[in-house]
């Protein structure tokens, strides 16, 4: 029975040694950070599936005094916290003595003088420890222990100020002539008071200690701190004014009862500051009995400011002090918790690992106030798509599905991902069942098992992280071919099916990527090569959706969907069964915006559609003048076939606006149609004196003539106007022929003859002439007079007195129409 009551009171002192344990609430450590991967360790460690790594862990990291390779020290090194409450001291006296020195000292005595170097000795030790302790990063919430990127983080900080605080300034001072403008920089030692609120924060979180206990404290602090400072400003005021003002102040015109303040320089130092304090704190409360009281300017502009900040001032007091009232705050709910869950570890004899772990991830969740997904569902979409890549993008860009992929359809991917963890011997995913998720893993490995009709079951392969599964029987739309069981512990990313395919809809190219990266990774023997011709028929029938999508988007002008599909991957070169592309149909509305936009992109500006159509001739047949323009500045051309017949058909047709578009787009108006007639032909045999004046205008010629069926030519423009009787056409085509003449006398057949241009060989001498008397001669374009031709060939020949052209045989040549192509002609004079 002794024994029994022996071990019993071991178990109960173990117990309480336990307890008190419990209270101790420090920093979270380095076994749970709150970025994923960590979250992951964090769950092996809870499952206890890392027990022993999680011990040599935290054995390496507190059992030898928290140096990570005998070089950067740990925050929760047991000598490093000793000096920080060392430190600590020396920072709460710092932040009531600067004030104080500020005020009331005017150069520091001996004894004070030495305090305030061993002080600023101190310090300056401890800005070489900030060199050496590692610190966690505010975004990763890691420990950071390289040196360099300790040393590089410190001096972006706090290094500087606090530097300058570290300087002698009394002595400074003093060296300077005692100028009071050096005293202003004693300030720079308050930043040291962050010190004192980090030891209250920090008082606030250990359960250990009441916590309004705490708050009271905290709160009694800065009041007090606030009113110190004041009373040191308002006794300072007071001393800055020469001797013979002083009675001018708040302190050197004070009585109180028989005493006065009229020599206060006199007074003991701490009769001084009671005084000095109890004015700033009347002055605070308000409640002021009027024997205190701003003398002068400056004191008055000051107590303006001081009563200003201290109405701030009360209201965070009256605001906290029912905050604890209301028990309300994060800290008090945080604490609440703990205590509650320690209970209940308490209870159920909790491993000191597991409580390890349990405690971390708790305070994890306060100082990161990281919370599951479900917490963040309340946010936008587009903050929680961010909160996505920033988390899921670097795993499913190293995934090999996705190799080579746009990055618009990898983010469509990320932004749909869910979270999942699966414990070891746990199966996913059975072989001959269909499947509707695609997983991607993360952390932990996994197996793919081929399960025999004989039930044996033979490992096919193992998966690593950025590997998936579940893309077959999704893409092929097939049973899933094998069993996928978990080996570890597994966190992987789960994409379900209906995501997936919408995501594919759109981003088909992506899909054809995907498609293929699927077929390099995977083995021959699936019966995914079975399907590839189906695959192709689908992916072809997408293809031919989206190009109708990209026609109706460009039809419709709607910019912003053919931008979107665009991104998607669409060709601007697909066409409809008609032939027609998206620049067809926009060119066609006159869509300037479109237009410009599918030219920045590589499409052919001249695609011609089933029926012969460019996009220039579609917006100048729809009257689309801005983008016919556009086009035209691009290098656009018409490219029309049969050019004659198109435009004799726009001439019977009547339509002048339509001729002009065509002629001022650079189509040719002597281009001829399978009679050789031209569009000046047409209008002069239809009466058409407008059309004919537009077609001169643009340099038709009046001069060519049509085809015969005896193969001779017919007749003239000219004399299509005279059969039809159109005397205003006659004319107009009458002045037309004589300025052409006068204008081309030598070259008229060249501009007016196009398709079948004639040329001949004038020589200077008599076809029988020897061959000594013989000369060179000259090519000419044979015109439509033998006057022209007989004046142009002694002008260029230099013969003077030429008056007739022979042929070959010496025959005499009367009329043009007689010279054949080619032929040789001599040039001779009646003499």
């Amino acid at each position: 029975m002794g024994d029994i009551g022996r071990s019993r009171r071991v178990r109960a002192e173990r117990a309480r040694e336990a307890n008190e344990e419990e209270y101790e609430v420090d920093e979270f450590r380095e076994g749970t950070i709150s970025s994923r991967g960590s979250r992951f360790n964090l769950i092996a460690n809870e499952l206890g599936l890392a027990a022993a790594r999680a011990r040599k862990n935290l054995s390496r990291q507190y059992l030898f005094d928290g140096f990570k390779d005998g070089l950067p020290i740990h925050p929760d090194n047991r000598w490093y916290r000793a000096w920080t409450k060392f430190i600590l001291i020396w920072a709460l006296y710092s932040s009531f003595f600067t004030p104080l020195e500020f005020g009331f000292f005017r150069g520091l005595p001996e004894n004070l003088f030495i305090l305030d170097i061993a002080g600023q000795i101190a310090f300056l030790l401890d800005i070489v420890l900030h060199f050496f302790v590692a610190y966690r990063d505010s975004q990763t919430y890691r420990m950071v222990y390289k040196p360099t990127s300790i040393a590089i983080q410190y001096l972006k900080s706090s290094f500087l100020i606090d530097l300058l605080g570290c300087m002698p300034w009394d002595m400074i001072y003093k060296g300077c002539g005692r100028k009071e403008e050096v005293r202003y920089l004693l300030w720079i030692r308050l930043y040291r008071v962050h010190k004192v609120t980090d030891f209250f924060r920090n008082m606030e979180k250990d359960i250990r200690i009441n916590y309004l206990f705490a708050r009271i404290i905290k709160l009694i602090f800065v009041e007090l701190y606030c009113t110190h400072t004041a009373a040191c400003i308002f006794y300072y005021l007071a001393t800055t004014l020469p001797p013979e003002q002083e009675g001018y102040t708040w302190i050197g015109s004070l009585k109180l009862g028989d005493y006065s303040y009229s020599n206060f320089r006199e007074i003991d130092l701490w009769k001084r500051y009671t005084t000095s304090m109890y004015f700033a704190i009347v002055t605070m409360a308000t409640v002021g009995y009027g024997d205190i009281h701003a003398v002068n300017l400056r004191e008055m502009i000051f107590i303006m400011l001081y009563v200003s900040f201290d109405m701030v001032l009360g209201a965070y007091l009256i605001g906290n002090m029912t905050a604890l009232i209301v028990k309300g705050s994060n800290t008090e709910r945080f604490r609440d918790k703990m205590a509650d869950v320690i209970k209940y570890m308490n209870r159920n004899r909790l491993d000191r690992d597991l409580r390890n772990q349990i405690k971390c991830h708790l305070r994890l969740q306060y100082e990161s106030k990281y919370t599951e997904a479900a917490v963040i569902q309340d946010l936008p979409i587009s903050i929680r798509a961010k909160i996505s890549q920033s988390l899921y993008m670097p795993y499913i860009e190293n995934v090999p599905l996705f190799k080579e992929c746009s990055s618009e359809f990898i983010n469509q991917i990320v932004i749909r991902l869910h979270e999942e963890f699966f414990l070891p011997g746990e199966v996913i995913m059975e072989q001959g069942n269909v499947v509707d998720q695609v997983y991607f893993v993360c952390h932990g490995v996994l197996e793919e098992v081929a399960i025999g009709e004989d039930g044996s079951a033979e490992t096919v392969t193992l998966l690593q992280p950025n590997s998936s599964f579940g893309e077959i029987s999704i893409l092929c739309n097939i049973p899933q071919p094998y069993t996928v069981r978990v080996c570890e512990l597994c966190r992987l990313l789960r994409l379900d099916k209906q995501s997936f395919s919408s995501i594919l809809e759109i981003y088909f190219h992506d899909g054809r990527q995907v498609l293929n990266n699927l077929l390099e990774g995977k083995e021959s023997n699936l019966r995914i090569k079975q399907l590839e011709s189906e695959i192709a028929f689908h992916i072809g029938r997408q293809e031919a959706e989206l190009a109708l999508r990209v026609n109706c988007a460009a039809y419709n002008g709607d910019l912003y969907q053919l931008k979107s599909l665009m991104r998607a991957g669409a060709d601007p070169n697909k066409t409809d069964y008609d032939g027609r592309s998206p620049l067809h149909l926009a060119a066609s509305k006159g869509y300037e915006d479109i237009t410009s936009f599918l030219i920045r992109h590589p499409v052919d500006i001249n695609i011609k559609d089933n029926f012969g159509n460019t996009p220039l001739l579609e917006a100048i047949k729809n009257g689309q003048d801005n983008v016919a323009a556009l086009l035209v500045k691009e290098g656009a051309s018409l490219n029309i076939d049969d050019a004659g017949s198109f435009l004799c058909k726009a001439v019977s047709k009547g339509d002048t606006d339509f001729l002009k578009r065509l002629l001022s787009n650079g189509v040719d108006p002597n281009s001829r149609d399978y009679d050789h007639r031209t569009p000046l032909h047409v209008a002069a045999s239809e009466g058409l004196y407008l059309m004919a004046k537009l077609l001169i205008e643009a340099g038709a010629s009046v001069l060519p003539k049509t085809a015969i069926p005896s193969g001779l030519w017919g007749n003239t423009p000219l004399d299509e106007g005279q059969m039809c009787g159109n005397k205003n056409l006659i004319k107009l085509l009458e002045d037309a022929k004589s300025t052409q003449l006068s204008e081309f006398p030598y070259r008229s057949n060249e501009i007016t003859d196009k398709i079948h241009p004639k040329k001949c060989t004038v020589f200077p001498f008599h076809p029988w002439n020897a061959k000594e008397q013989r000369r060179s001669g000259i090519v000419l374009w044979i015109p439509h007079t033998m006057e022209a031709l007989v004046t142009t060939a002694a002008e260029q020949l230099q013969f003077a007195g030429a008056s007739f052209v022979l042929s070959e045989d010496g025959g005499k040549i009367l009329d043009v129409d007689l010279i054949n192509d080619g032929q040789k002609l001599y040039l001779i004079s009646e003499t």
